[in-house]
């Protein structure tokens, strides 16, 4: 009996130890578990928590292998780091085997601290992408059609263009194809990028809970493709993809509302599919000429104008396997962006549902609904109705002194349609596009006047935004604090898509100056730490080759001065990739965008020969006795010169952070 008292003390006791130190949130390149690493040395992350206090890592041991099952053993088939005294547990680089496109790793860490305790972590993974254009197995970019080069706009033209362009509608096309599965299937990995946006099904079912995948990008130099693990939505026997695209920022028709008008191609898509099974080979499905097309129910969509959906043009099955494509046609074969690159950065979601807080009767059949919070997002309605009426729903953030809805400020005309088929219920929300709104006005209009019109059965607003996680809040016992807080969070919320934006509706563009202004502010409340690289790539993208940065990224729209290029804005260039280094410890993007940084400051001190720089926007808005906008209190030359110090101020810091002992000298002088 004593002896086992013994036995059952020491049990707890070791089982207590453990408790005291646990290893969570193991990161690979910032996300949990991902999918399409292409950086051949990933950067490894990790927590500590601990139920004792003042406790500190003094060593850690990394294991990586390809097999699962050995890593439980402790069997490190790729790497093994062996124990490495240091406190560091963010940005551990890789530093094993090459590592191989698409295949999956396994890893875990091993930490001692300085109480004593040692504790293990549960096995994660990273699975690599596409590393290079021949791991694509000859995908092809297909389409539905492609305009001719002379109406290929790019970049796009600001307004709305030439009349005689005319409205410049195009086919949202759907795409599909059947293949079989005759073996049992170890994983299966989809890498899919539909331009402007795609939603890609498999069996009839969304794959992801993405919105407005891939994110915004420079079309004429890189495409991100979207990767998801497709495992368990592949069935023995047949299968069917489905694909629907969108316009987004590719293609902007010549109707409705919008900030600029351009095409640098119609939708078009390219996919690769790798299915491993479990005897050991591998099969690839790729975007070719076997795939079949058609035009989408979505007959009009706009990034800035909205989107219409005829249900009537809706085809039962399309997305599944069997269905009869005779009608159908073959896609055609195109090109798209020259580069392709893992989209890293945190998808776009659906976040959160606004249901109606009041409604009002406008007029017949015209109501107005408040959903009590501003926010970016779309609208979702439940109704029903006869064949061929229609929902037609216009957002906005104000109202008319009438109760209408106000897009003087957010662009108009702007509004979604929704045409029915005539069944009990329909649900419906747009796919491609979104706007900032608080309010909807609806109208419910009948095909015949001699029948009732549609009734609306449910509404809400859904707000779309970036996934980034909170990871700070403010409270206070001030109320008007903490109401200001609110508002504030609303604004970055509203903001924050596959980029910060300046607005949700009028223009959705880059406007760097915020990502510097408002960066420290927006990390001490979310991990921005996958889009502050997606910013840093499209600046790098964006850059000319004289080291110009222009004010906004991408540059979808060229602006005239002194809206093309100024040093407040520009500096994000510089000030971005720091700010993200000292949050987060990114050397790495760090490095890699040093020669922009270099190029753009030699750009700067071209401007003037004594260093006083008095070009761009300036104090850009500030408060005076005229109509806000360029600067009337500060004189310009002031902030864009105290920009171009703070810009040599952080190059020296870099240069001996990266040991470039020349540079050091070169940015300090002075």
């Amino acid at each position: 009996m004593k002896r086992l008292l013994i036995i059952t003390s020491l049990f707890f006791s070791i089982k207590n130890v453990q408790a005291q130190l646990q290893l969570t949130n193991l990161r690979c390149e910032y996300s949990i578990n991902p999918i399409s690493v292409e950086t051949a040395t990933p950067h490894l992350n990790w927590q500590l928590q601990s139920t004792q206090k003042n406790v500190l890592q003094t060593a850690y041991k990394i294991l990586v292998s390809d097999d699962s099952l050995q890593l439980k053993k402790s069997v490190a088939s790729i790497w093994n780091s062996n124990k490495v005294q240091s406190a560091t547990s963010i940005q551990i680089q890789y530093a094993g085997k090459p590592l191989q496109a698409i295949k999956k790793y396994f890893w875990k860490v091993q930490v001692w601290d300085n109480k004593g305790n040692v504790a293990e972590s549960a096995i994660a993974y990273w699975q690599m992408g596409l590393l290079n254009k021949t791991d694509w197995s000859n995908a092809k970019w297909i389409g539905y059609d492609e305009p001719i080069d002379s109406l290929k706009i790019f970049p796009h033209v600001h307004q709305s263009g030439k009349k005689s362009w005319g409205p410049r509608l195009n086919v949202l096309p759907m795409m599909r194809k059947d293949f079989s599965v005759t073996k049992k299937i170890k994983t299966a990995t989809a890498f899919i990028c539909g331009l402007g946006h795609f939603e890609l099904f498999i069996n009839g079912n969304k794959i992801g809970d993405h919105f407005l995948d891939p994110g915004w990008t420079n079309y004429t130099k890189q495409a991100q493709y979207v990767s998801f693990d497709v495992t368990n939505n592949l069935q023995q026997g047949s299968n069917a993809f489905g694909v629907m695209l969108g316009n987004g920022f590719y293609y902007i028709p010549g109707q409705r509302y919008r900030k600029m008008t351009g095409a640098y191609g119609h939708p078009k898509m390219i996919l690769k599919t790798q299915i491993e099974y479990t005897d050991g080979t591998i099969e690839n499905i790729i975007s070719d000429e076997s795939w079949q097309t058609a035009p989408s129910p979505i007959i009009y969509s706009s990034i800035f104008g909205g989107e219409d959906y005829d249900a009537n043009i809706e085809q039962q099955g399309w997305n599944k396997p069997g269905f009869n494509a005779t009608a159908w046609r073959n896609v055609i074969i195109t090109t798209g962006p020259p580069q392709l690159q893992s989209q890293l950065q945190q998808p776009v979601k659906i976040m959160q549902r606004f249901a109606a807080k009041t409604k009002m009767e406008l007029q017949k059949n015209v109501w107005v609904y408040d959903l009590g919070q501003n926010f970016s997002g779309i609208p979702a309605i439940k109704v029903s109705g006869n064949k061929y009426d229609t929902i037609k729903i216009y957002c906005g953030e104000l109202l008319n002194a009438d109760g209408s809805i106000n897009q003087k400020a957010t662009g108009s005309p702007s509004y979604f349609n929704y045409i029915l088929k005539g069944e009990t219920d329909e649900s419906w929300q747009p796919q491609f596009t979104y706007t900032g709104f608080r309010y909807m006005q609806v109208h419910c209009i009948a095909k015949d006047s001699l029948q009732p019109p549609p009734v609306i059965k449910n509404i809400e607003g859904l707000h779309i935004r970036n996934n980034m996680q909170p990871v700070g809040s403010f409270t206070s016992s001030n109320e008007l604090f903490n109401k200001t807080n609110t508002l504030i969070d609303w604004a970055v919320k509203s903001n924050s898509i596959s980029l910060f934006t300046d607005c949700p509706h009028r223009e959705k563009l880059g406007w760097l100056e915020q990502t510097h202004l408002m960066g420290t502010s927006i990390q001490y409340n979310y991990d921005i730490a996958s889009l502050n690289r997606k910013v840093i790539k499209d600046m790098m993208l964006s850059q000319y080759a004289n080291g110009k940065i222009p004010e906004i990224a991408p540059e979808f729209t060229v602006f005239t001065p002194p809206f093309d290029e100024s040093p407040e804005w520009g500096s994000a260039s510089i000030i971005l990739p720091w700010y993200n280094y000292k949050w987060y410890g990114d050397k790495q993007t760090l490095t890699e965008a040093y020669p922009m940084m270099q190029r753009y400051i030699d750009y700067l001190l071209t401007k003037d020969s004594v260093y006083i720089l008095k070009h761009g926007l300036g104090d850009w808005f500030d408060i005076g006795p005229k109509k806000s906008g360029f600067a009337q209190m500060t004189k310009m030359g002031i902030t864009a010169t105290a920009m171009l110090y703070y810009d040599a101020t952080i190059l020296t810091d870099i240069a001996k952070l990266l040991n470039k002992p020349t540079d050091i000298k070169k940015y300090s002088a002075g």
